[in-house]
């Protein structure tokens, strides 16, 4: 029989969830399996799966050692060159620059050199982070960028602050995220309400009518900072986090987003490449600011942080809206 003590990193949860976290290397059947065959009690009780747990509460589970070795084995620190830069840093988040290029987690290409590895692998090196003693937890990301979208993404540092933030993406209205982007033509500033669809394979959507089936509604608020005949440099806002959102959005407006490569305007898009080298999307992640913070991270209210343009999209910018 093993007993864990619930600390700062599991306390307030589900049991089930818990044991996900804890046991990461079993199957969520298994660890269900155990809580309905009794194999698992908080304080000497019984649980359902629905119950929480709470800071100095015990845990104990009927494990043999070396299955609960198996299950526990800890996330690998890959040794990784840093390739992003920190914004901002304190006990609980970590905001960081995401180039262009990077994968923000994993895919089937890429599994190893990805920024939340090198995160990790940072954090380890300060010796903030070690998946060894802080088993079940790992610091993480709450939202994406597409690879080739560069600019902020936020990390949780601890399971509170993760939690915090995730609650507060979901809610919507607690973190302002601000992009910045050149665009197509003179488009003046607007509000942009529409319907998308992915297609099949995952890795593009579509405008769609309101009434089609399995539709998502799309809120893009878009402000005019500077244009000419030829182009105009956006600040945009999502109220919705939908797949590609601005760069589908802009498209459908006859704005399509400079540099991309599946919504955009291809031979545009080659006299910008031969130009200036652009190879992606001109889309950069620009600035947060914490409006409704909760829980642990309540001390960021009304906190804003700025991630200025890459020097490539800076010189981009400056020679298209030269005077």
């Amino acid at each position: 029989m093993k007993k864990i003590v619930v600390d700062k990193n599991y306390e307030n949860q589900r049991i089930d969830k818990c044991l996900k976290k804890l046991l990461c290397q079993a199957p969520p059947q298994l660890i269900y399996k155990m809580i309905r065959k009794k194999d698992v009690k908080v304080n000497g009780k019984r649980v359902k799966e629905n119950d929480i747990v709470h800071y100095g509460d015990i845990i104990e589970l009927f494990l043999y050692e070396d299955k609960f070795q198996e299950y526990t084995k800890p996330q690998t620190i890959y040794d990784l060159n840093k390739e992003f830069d920190v914004l901002y840093e304190d006990e609980n988040i970590l905001v960081v620059h995401k180039p262009a290029g990077l994968l923000v987690h994993e895919d089937s290409h890429e599994s190893i050199n990805t920024l939340d590895h090198q995160v990790l692998s940072y954090l380890y090196r300060k010796g903030e982070y070690d998946p060894k003693m802080d088993l079940g937890f790992t610091p993480g990301p709450v939202h994406r960028l597409d690879r080739n979208t560069s600019g902020i993404v936020i990390f949780g540092k601890t399971m509170r602050a993760l939690q915090d933030l995730n609650e507060m993406m979901k809610k919507r209205h607690c973190i302002e995220k601000t992009y910045l982007t050149i665009c197509k033509g003179y488009m003046s500033s607007a509000d942009l309400i529409g319907y998308v669809k992915k297609e099949s394979d995952q890795s593009l959507v579509k405008i769609v009518s309101k009434d089609t089936p399995g539709a998502l509604m799309m809120h893009t608020v878009v402000k005019n900072i500077q244009s000419n005949e030829l182009y105009s440099l956006l600040q945009v806002q999502l109220i919705t986090g939908r797949t590609h959102q601005i760069r589908v959005h802009l498209s459908s407006t006859g704005h399509p987003v400079i540099g991309d490569s599946k919504y955009g305007d291809f031979e545009l898009n080659r006299k910008l490449k031969k130009s200036y080298g652009l190879t992606h999307q001109f889309l950069h992640a620009y600035q947060i600011r914490f409006i409704k913070p909760i829980g642990s991270l309540k001390y960021l209210q009304d906190f804003v942080i700025t991630c200025p343009l890459p020097k490539n999209l800076q010189k981009i910018k400056d020679d298209l809206f030269e005077k």
